[in-house]
């Protein structure tokens, strides 16, 4: 199993926002694209004093060529819109890792 992690610090500003946006928006498109089984929405508590919020957005993939199909045909698209909308309010990371149960 394959889990993508993006771990993203919002701003506090549009906290309540993103979180509305994430869970009615942007998850169901990248769950709509067939590619993931199952998704989390988790909000990170070690961190560092600072502005805003962390989140970690997890999805699970069966295999790496699910997960290259959606880097190469989805995740632009995805990612430009996020970016467009929310801009230097959020900053993201990804992370990729695998299961070796």
């Amino acid at each position: 199993m394959i889990l993508y992690n993006v771990t993203v610090n919002v701003d506090q500003s549009v906290v309540e926002d993103w979180l509305n946006w994430m869970k009615t928006v942007h998850i169901p498109d990248v769950l709509n694209t067939g590619l993931f089984i199952e998704n989390r929405l988790m909000h990170v508590l070690s961190t560092e004093e600072g502005e805003g919020s962390t989140f970690s957005v997890q999805y699970f993939l069966e295999s790496m060529e699910n997960y290259e199909v959606y880097r190469e045909l989805f995740a632009p698209a995805l990612q430009k819109e996020h970016v467009e909308r929310y801009g230097s309010l959020c900053v993201a990371f990804r992370t990729l890792l695998e299961s070796i149960d």
